[in-house]
């Protein structure tokens, strides 16, 4: 289980970026983590992944041999290293055997459509071309737990469906996903729980019908509900 208790958070000393954040994510659920623009959701990634240091707060991601992968919402790579480059690079940095991964990393590349641009270099790919690489890169260690920020942004709707299916697969597998996104439409078809920042703490957590009873809105859509629920937050 992933657990997250930010008590507060922040870039500077005694600065409270974030504050109040306590959730907990299960194996095999999918979660989306929403909110309005400079909400919070950054900043409470960047907690999880441990990448700030003014923070009151603990982060759990259980016993685990191989614990999270993340992929963030602007790809990051070496620009002199090829797309295969980069898969090597990742597997040797993890410790795993040449003859242990290939057939796997054969088998991204195809889904992706991104076999046949594996000698390439990723500064040269378009912006959807460099999502997918990062997302191969993910799904290759077979984590435990996935952090994924705004993955829709790029894809094209093949690529999209793609990326759902593998989701979908890992997820029975039995990982723990995080999506941060804004697509709110995606994800109330994909996601089973919803956390909501607002102004830099948690103000819901909880299934659709949870969202829908707090924005006091019955039978609404995520998008709805949210439009309601941070305007009444923002006015608070």
């Amino acid at each position: 289980m992933l657990e997250v208790n930010i008590r507060s958070a922040g870039y500077e000393i005694g600065e409270k970026t974030i504050h109040d954040i306590a959730f907990s994510i299960e194996k095999g659920e999918l979660v989306a983590l929403i909110g309005a623009n400079g909400a919070g959701k950054s900043t409470t990634i960047k907690t999880m992944l441990g990448l700030l240091v003014n923070v009151n707060g603990e982060i759990s991601f259980g016993a685990k041999k191989n614990p999270y992968a993340y992929v963030p919402e602007h790809p990051t790579y070496y620009d002199y290293l090829t797309l295969w480059e980069h898969i090597e690079l990742l597997m040797a940095a993890r410790g795993n055997e040449v003859g242990s991964w290939e057939r796997k990393a054969e088998e991204l590349l195809h889904l992706f459509r991104m076999d046949k641009y594996k000698h390439e270099y990723l500064s040269k790919f378009s912006k959807g071309m460099k999502q997918k690489s990062m997302l191969i890169l993910a799904f290759l260690t077979e984590a435990d737990f996935y952090i994924i920020d705004e993955p829709f942004i790029g894809l094209d709707p093949v690529a999209t469906k793609e990326f759902l299916s593998y989701l979908y697969k890992e997820k029975e597998r039995g990982a723990g996903i995080l999506l941060c996104t804004h697509v709110l439409d995606t994800a109330e078809r994909i996601c089973e729980r919803f956390l909501l920042i607002s102004q830099g703490t948690l103000v819901a957590d909880g299934h659709l019908d949870a969202i829908q009873t707090l924005a006091e809105m019955p039978g609404s859509s995520l998008l709805d509900c949210f439009d309601v629920i941070v305007r009444r937050e923002q006015h608070d």
